[in-house]
């Protein structure tokens, strides 16, 4: 614990003027509020975190094949040796896990042996592993359903549900205020060696839970196939964990199973990159707010507003004295401006300065990334000054006004 706790402060004096990258966010380096737990959650309010799901489950079965590939070369045989089929492939077309199996790579392979996974070190990976991280397993909203059994195919002319048309589609999602039950990550069970029918379960409870319109449980309406150019998808998956191949098709698709995902899961990167993570940083390290709480800060505000203007005519058209009462006026201003520009700039200066940011519609945690206090506690001052002097030029126009009654 005490290491753990040694390296994300070194991580974070890494950091100390800059935000972090989304290497680092996927590689839970980061803390709150730019953590991979909260890009979770923002990622599950747009009713995107299937993607999010697709790339840990992707980057899960790539340190399944490893450790498969590991156990291979500690047992004293090559990988030549026990998987003959696999080797030749992966000398002709390249693998993501060419120093693992021994290929050397300046030999010239078609295909790049290096990935997003490659920018991780052995302990980002088990970070990474769902296996061994019951934090993780604990506090996560991952939800995981049961595959569904590659035995049945979709019959001819059933009305499949339609396809995402961009990676961050909302269609087909469910709303946020109705999303499924939390379930715990997928385990990687390692209490007997890895055999290549774990690497095909693995392979086919990705393919049928991510890439098949027909791997839906059944009788629900959720919908976690995810996005993906015509030239990536994956149309169909021959292959059975319930029994090994034995004809010659069977036995070189099984070698394509170690990099089968790799050039999705590759995509489903590039697209959170450029797409989701700047809008994550957008929301968390300039705000501090939900978009529901948000919404009711508008809504409050606007009452509040109401009702102070409210008093406010009262008191001149009654002609009120003492006129120094008219300064009270100055409590419900400056309520209702406070809610107003927070729903404005999606930052509560309230929240700031008490070190917290929201994870949840009104639920709060404290706010650990260094830089990122420092953008909150500079933007919290700027909206305290705009919300002071609002609300004192709001309360002398209603002091100064002559009263007149009616």
């Amino acid at each position: 614990m005490d290491d753990e706790q040694r390296r994300q402060d070194d991580w974070a004096k890494d950091r100390k003027n800059r935000l972090p990258t989304f290497t680092e966010v996927l590689s839970r380096r980061t803390r709150p509020p730019v953590d991979l737990f909260m890009f979770y959650l923002f990622l599950q309010r747009e009713g995107a975190e299937d993607i999010l799901d697709f790339w840990l489950d992707v980057q899960q079965h790539e340190n399944l094949c490893r450790a498969y590939f590991k156990d291979v070369r500690k047992s004293g045989r090559t990988i030549r040796e026990d998987w003959p089929e696999y080797w030749d492939y992966a000398r002709r077309r390249g693998s993501i896990y060419g120093t693992v199996v021994g290929l050397n790579p300046h030999t010239g392979t078609k295909r790049s042996t290096a990935s997003t996974g490659e920018m991780l070190s052995d302990q980002d990976r088990q970070n990474l592993a769902a296996s061994g991280d019951e934090k993780y397993a604990a506090r996560s909203p991952s939800p995981r359903v049961r595959s569904v059994s590659p035995g049945g195919n979709t019959a001819v002319g059933t009305t499949e549900p339609p396809r995402s048309t961009t990676p961050f589609s909302l269609s087909g999602r469910t709303p946020t205020l109705f999303k499924r039950a939390s379930r715990a990550p997928t385990i990687i069970p390692r209490s007997q060696a890895i055999t290549r029918q774990d690497l095909i379960a693995s392979a086919e409870r990705i393919y049928y839970r991510y890439l098949s319109p027909a791997g839906n449980t059944p009788g629900s309406t959720e919908n976690h196939e995810i996005y993906l150019p015509p030239a990536l998808r994956i149309h169909t998956f021959p292959l059975s964990s319930t029994h090994e191949p034995k004809s010659q098709s069977e036995i070189a698709l099984m070698a394509q199973i170690p990099d089968m995902f790799h050039s999705q899961k590759e995509y489903c990167y590039r697209a959170m990159e450029q797409d989701a993570f700047p809008r994550f940083l957008r929301a968390k390290a300039f705000g501090n707010l939900t978009p529901v709480s948000a919404l009711v800060r508008l809504i409050a505000g606007l009452v509040i507003l109401w009702i102070g203007l409210a008093v406010g005519f009262s008191l001149i058209f009654l002609d009120v004295h003492p006129k120094s009462k008219r300064f009270f006026l100055f409590i419900p201003y400056t309520i209702a401006i406070l809610f107003l520009v927070s729903h404005q700039y999606e930052l509560d200066p309230v929240l700031v300065f008490l070190g917290q940011s929201e994870s949840t519609p009104f639920r709060t945690l404290s706010i650990r990334e260094p830089y990122v206090k420092k953008l909150l506690f500079g933007r919290a001052i700027w909206v305290t000054v705009l919300v002071a002097a609002c609300s004192v030029a709001l309360t002398m126009i209603f002091w100064a006004v002559p009263g007149h009654r009616l």
